[in-house]
């Protein structure tokens, strides 16, 4: 197909209204994407799916990495940019506990629900339909775009950016992810660690406590003190938000049910602000005078989980914190892209959870927005949805993107 040249103020005026006509096929793609279950580790269908989609739309190149993800190409210019969205989903634990089947994609008064149609399978559907949509007028010449449909994403944010980098050497000027931000403009977020604290003790008979030492009561004081650690980094103004901390579970160890534990462990989900760097954060968990009374000891944790394909690409759990400065490009073009598709000047948001921009953004420095469909306060909950009128202006938003951007120049 020929590409078209079309000043940049018809493109702003014509997306929209085709976004609009590509409605239905796009919430068809949605739909069958909701209607297969895609954990971590377990999104092969969902990414087959994927896959027969770009290719039908005409992709001109579609293919899936060694680690699992898809990878979709439009274009061959020199100036590269990339859309991302994570294919996989948290699980379900209670069936029952949902209005409607939580895979089938129903639709009620307007909304979509069903798992992962906030995070981030809507925002994926209308990538990819929306980057069809500016195939068929015609991408600027000197931009190759990438829609990365990534794996893994909830499991360990990021990690399929790694592999991408380091591994396929795909390392564009700017990413955009469609991340569930009810089409408002995300350019930083937190970024993220998980950690351990261990304490031992010695372990003795339960008719009799007091010969050993208990490694729950060595533990006690310190679950005080990370909730006391985080009542300080809660009240501490730092961008792009305050740092924060918290045990999400907490085990023990002993040789029977009727012995004293001579091992606890908490996990920590610890929140970074820009700026904090991971030693620091270690260096203040194991100054924490009950974990230092305790000898206990505090540890970064690995991820080394294969992935659907059978790929091990083990990374520490440390996520930094990003933001991209209001003048870059990307913002600028993410801010013009949504002011012409929404006929307003759009709003900012700012995320409360980690996303690939940890990677993208943090680790490697490539310029990052964020711009989706759907709002993250249903992600990972039994209302998970999507309003069917946010998918139009998202579509015409990404198709957008690229023309705008490509319009500022060179970076």
């Amino acid at each position: 197909m020929g590409r078209k040249r079309t000043t940049k103020d018809g493109i702003s005026a014509a997306f929209p209204e085709l976004a609009r006509g590509r409605e239905a096929g796009c919430v068809a793609f949605l739909k069958d994407l909701i209607s297969i279950p895609s954990p971590s580790r377990g999104e092969r269908l969902a990414c087959e799916r994927v896959v027969r989609e770009m290719e039908e739309l005409g992709f001109d190149e579609v293919r899936i990495d060694a680690m699992g993800n898809v990878l979709g190409r439009l274009g061959s210019g020199p100036r590269v940019l990339a859309f991302d969205a994570h294919i996989d989903t948290v699980g379900i634990t209670d069936p029952t506990a949902w209005q409607f089947d939580p895979f089938r994609g129903v639709i009620q008064d307007g909304v979509l629900y069903g798992r992962g149609a906030s995070d981030q399978k809507a925002g994926l559907a209308a990538l990819v339909h929306g980057l069809a949509m500016l195939r068929e007028h015609g991408i600027p010449e000197e931009l190759t775009l990438w829609l990365t449909a990534t794996v893994l994403g909830e499991e360990c944010v990021g990690l399929s950016w790694q592999y991408l980098v380091r591994e396929e050497g795909l390392r564009p000027e700017a990413v955009v992810i469609a991340m569930p931000s009810r089409l408002r403009i995300c350019h930083g977020q937190r970024g993220r660690m998980e950690l351990e604290v261990e304490t031992t003790g010695v372990s003795t008979h339960g008719a009799h406590p007091d010969r050993g030492e208990n490694a729950v009561y060595a533990m006690a004081p310190i679950v005080q003190g990370v909730a006391r650690l985080h009542r300080r980094l809660a009240g501490e103004d730092r961008a792009p938000g305050p740092g924060s901390v918290t045990v999400t579970e907490i085990r023990s160890e002993s040789p029977a049910m009727t012995a004293v534990p001579d091992r606890c462990v908490i996990h920590l989900d610890r929140r970074v602000a820009v700026g904090e760097e991971r030693e620091a954060v270690l260096t203040e968990l194991a100054e924490l005078p009950e974990a230092a009374a305790a000898g206990a000891d505090v540890r970064l944790l690995q991820y080394g989980n294969a992935s659907w394909r059978g790929l091990e690409y083990p990374t520490d759990m440390f996520f930094p914190a990003w933001e991209t400065p209001g003048g870059d490009p990307a913002v600028r073009a993410a801010v013009e892209a949504a002011r012409r598709v929404l006929g307003r000047e759009p709003e900012f948001h700012r995320s409360d959870f980690s996303s690939t921009g940890c990677t993208t953004a943090g680790l490697f420095g490539i310029p990052t927005v964020g711009f989706g469909p759907a709002d993250e306060i249903h992600s990972h909950t039994n209302l998970d949805q999507v309003a069917l009128a946010q998918l139009a202006p998202a579509m015409a938003f990404y198709a957008l993107f690229p023309v705008v951007y490509a319009g500022l120049g060179p970076r």
